[in-house]
C-alpha cells in the first residue's frame, strides 16, 4: 500500500525534506527548503503550494515541492533563480515513485506539468517521460540551456595549466596588468551579518556590469536575494566576494559551497575599470580559493556567458520536461 498526502506549508514538510535530499541522485543548493521559502515568499505571489509526499509499507518514500497557478503545475522556483531543481527521491526508489506520484497526478486539476531545470544526469529524464506516457500524457523533453562547469585539480597552477593555450595566456597577461593597478586586494565575506551590510555594493555593481543585469535585478528579486541571505545563514555557504581597487569596491561575485562544489550565483563589476579585466579576474580568485579550500568542482551554472568558457567551463545541458493531458 502506498499514499500520497498533500501539504501546503514549508514547516510540515521541512524537517522531513532535510531528511529526503541528502539521499536523493540530484541534490543542490536550488533544492534546499531554505532557498524554496526565500523564494516562495518574495516571488510565489498568488499561486499555491502543493508538497506532495509520497509513502508507502515497502518503504518506498519522496516528496515533489510544486506550486500551481492558472492550471500550470510546476517546481516550486523558477528558472531565472533557480538554476537547477527536481524531485526528492533517495535513490533507487525513483521508478515506483515516480509510478505512484504519475498516479495521484490524475487525481489533481492542470493542464500541464513543466519540470524545468533537469540536469543530464536527472533520473526524472530518464524514466518518467514512459510513465507518463503510459497514462496517457503527452511529453515533450527538450534541452533549454547549459551550465558550464569544470572538474577541479589539486593546485592553482595545475588549474591554469589545464586551460587552452589561448585562454592560460590570456589569463596571465591579465593577471600582470592587475598587478600594475594601484591598491588592488580582493577578499570573501563569510557571516550573514557582513554579507547583509554589504549587499547594496553588491546591487550596485551587478546594475552596473550591464543592462540585462540593471533590468533583471527588479525590486522583488532584491529582496529575494537578501531572503536568501537570511534563510540559509544558518548553512554557512553563502560567499561574497569582493575585489578593491585604491580602496573601492570594484567587483563582486555571490558564490555558494554546497557539498564538494562551488556556485558562482551572480557577479557584477564596474565598467570605468574594465581595463584592468576585474570582472573576470576576481571570478577567477573565486576558483583559486575553490581550490585552496578543497572543493573538487567549479559551476558557473546557467548561461553560456564567453568568460565561463575563458576560465575552462564544459557544457552540461539542461532540460525541460512539458507533461500535458492527452
Amino acid at each position: 500500500m502506498s499514499s500520497v498526502e498533500c501539504h501546503s506549508s514549508f514547516d510540515e514538510v521541512s524537517a522531513e525534506w532535510n531528511r529526503l535530499l541528502p539521499r536523493s541522485a540530484v541534490n543542490t543548493l536550488f533544492q534546499t527548503p531554505q532557498w524554496q521559502r526565500a523564494w516562495w515568499e518574495e516571488l510565489g505571489k498568488g499561486e499555491r503550494l502543493c508538497f506532495l509526499r509520497v509513502g508507502g509499507d515497502n518503504g518506498m518514500e519522496g516528496m515533489a515541492s510544486l506550486r500551481s497557478g492558472n492550471g500550470v503545475l510546476t517546481f516550486v522556483g523558477d528558472k531565472n533563480v533557480c538554476d537547477y531543481n527536481d524531485f526528492l527521491v533517495p535513490r533507487g526508489q525513483e521508478e515506483v515513485f515516480y509510478r505512484e506520484l504519475v498516479e495521484h497526478l490524475g487525481s489533481l486539476e492542470w493542464h500541464t506539468l513543466e519540470l524545468y531545470s533537469l540536469n543530464h544526469s536527472s533520473p526524472t529524464l530518464g524514466l518518467f517521460p514512459d510513465i507518463a506516457r503510459g497514462k496517457g500524457y503527452r511529453v515533450e523533453v527538450v534541452q533549454d540551456e547549459v551550465c558550464p562547469g569544470k572538474a577541479l585539480p589539486k593546485t592553482w597552477d595545475e588549474y591554469v595549466n589545464s586551460l587552452s593555450k589561448k585562454n592560460r595566456h590570456e589569463l596571465r597577461r591579465k593577471l600582470r596588468r592587475l598587478d600594475t593597478a594601484p591598491g588592488v586586494k580582493w577578499y570573501a565575506l563569510r557571516s550573514p551579518e557582513e554579507i547583509e551590510g554589504a549587499m547594496d555594493d553588491f546591487f550596485s555593481l551587478l546594475k552596473m556590469s550591464r543592462e540585462t543585469k540593471h533590468r533583471f535585478l527588479t525590486p522583488e528579486r532584491e529582496r529575494f536575494f537578501r531572503g536568501i541571505g537570511r534563510e540559509m545563514g544558518d548553512l554557512d555557504v553563502m560567499r561574497l566576494y569582493f575585489m578593491e581597487v585604491e580602496g573601492k569596491r570594484v567587483a563582486s561575485a555571490l558564490c555558494f559551497d554546497y557539498g564538494a562544489s562551488r556556485f558562482l550565483y551572480n557577479s557584477g563589476y564596474n565598467q570605468d575599470y574594465g581595463f584592468y579585466s576585474v570582472g573576470l579576474l576576481l571570478k577567477a580568485f573565486t576558483v583559486k580559493d575553490a581550490i585552496e579550500e578543497g572543493k573538487d568542482y567549479y559551476d558557473f551554472l546557467r548561461g553560456n556567458e564567453p568568460y565561463k568558457y575563458d576560465l575552462g567551463g564544459e557544457d552540461k545541458p539542461l532540460y525541460t520536461m512539458t507533461v500535458t493531458r492527452g
